[in-house]
């Protein structure tokens, strides 16, 4: 099948899934009309949960495995939004509307590189796709829950919109609770002792301080602190508990548990993470895929946001058409040509470890 034959029906099928509802775990319509998209080729695909696998025709658990993973799961609109989010406008060359450019444009091109080898006999890999739900929640029914059943993974392309770039590395994330404890006591005498005042020096703290090692692809770690709190209602109540929450952008030098020990000797309020889930990835720069996107021209950076990719435990790089500003923004889009080129890369990325 030709690449223009596969650029008009993965435009066709991203305006399907822009027409559909799909926020995290409500997937379920989207699912099916990828698994029908899928069906028109040919191709069975299964699914679990909300989540859609299929594999290449040829498939031989004897060879090693390439993965092919983007996701369907959508955050709800951006309140700025002037257009329908969910009718699919094509204007100047764009395509408008929710989930077009993360991720639906980079899902569909992966899905139409998938249909390209599906039935090439003799490869020297399988090609599995994954389009995973959950993603923009991290949610554990998604891509984390998929890559526990699926047969050993060499490694996977993951799509998100990285203008074809390749994301070799990405930064970790850990949300952190924190409560800072005082005193309760009346704010006209000198009563109790002021939790926010404690909160306001480890604020300080996670504010300015520098952790030593800086990573060349993803700088230096990041600590901010997002949401502040008391449990008072009265102005004239010294408060006994100060919460807030910090979000930890970790680069690949330092594991969650070095950084939270590295909190734990600074500051005196209460940590406690969320989750020690999103790890720092990368990917070796001497990687087969590596090595044929530098073959194309293609560069080589550090993505300061998460992904699916924290959740694989196989190398994994990061890239597809689109650019990550456009994400969650209003009247999100895609340019119509960045699914083209989306396509035509990735099919000759994988030629060339083919």
């Amino acid at each position: 099948m030709n690449e223009q034959t596969l650029y008009t029906s993965a435009v066709a099928l991203l305006k399907q899934l822009i027409q559909t509802s799909s926020f995290s775990k409500e997937e379920q319509e989207t699912a099916e009309h990828i698994k029908q998209h899928l069906l028109q080729f040919g191709i069975t695909a299964e699914q679990r949960g909300n989540n859609i696998i299929a594999k290449n025709k040829f498939f031989d658990p004897a060879k090693p495995t390439v993965l092919l993973n983007s996701h369907h799961d959508t955050v709800k609109p951006n309140p700025n939004y002037t257009l329908d989010p969910f009718d699919p406008i094509e204007k100047d060359g764009k395509l408008f509307g929710l989930g077009s450019n993360d991720a639906g444009g980079c899902l569909v091109s992966l899905i139409a590189t998938f249909i390209h080898f599906y039935d090439k006999p003799s490869l020297p890999y399988n090609v599995m796709l994954v389009a995973s739900a959950e993603e923009e929640i991290s949610g554990y029914n998604g891509i984390e829950a998929v890559v526990k059943e699926l047969p050993p993974i060499d490694f996977a392309i993951v799509g998100e919109p990285t203008l074809m770039q390749m994301a070799v590395a990405e930064r970790g994330l850990m949300v952190l609770d924190a409560v800072a404890h005082g005193k309760a006591g009346h704010a006209a005498r000198n009563e109790g002792e002021n939790a926010i005042g404690k909160a306001i020096k480890d604020i300080e703290w996670f504010h300015t301080y520098q952790f030593d090692k800086v990573s060349p692809l993803l700088g230096p770690n990041k600590m901010s602190v997002t949401v502040i709190e008391t449990e008072n209602k009265a102005h004239n109540v010294v408060p006994a508990i100060c919460k807030y929450v910090v979000d930890v952008r970790v680069n690949e030098l330092y594991t969650f548990d070095e950084v939270i020990a590295v909190i734990g000797q600074h500051v005196q309020s209460e940590i406690k993470p969320r989750s020690t889930r999103l790890k720092s990835t990368s990917i070796t720069t001497d990687h087969p895929i590596i090595k044929a996107g530098l073959s194309m021209g293609k560069t080589m950076y550090g993505s300061p946001t998460t992904s699916d990719k924290a959740l694989m435990p196989f190398p994994a790089l990061k890239m597809g058409p689109g650019d990550s500003a456009r994400s969650h923004s209003a009247d999100e889009f895609i340019y119509l040509e960045e699914i083209e080129k989306g396509i035509k890369d990735y099919i000759e990325i994988m030629r060339l470890i083919f």
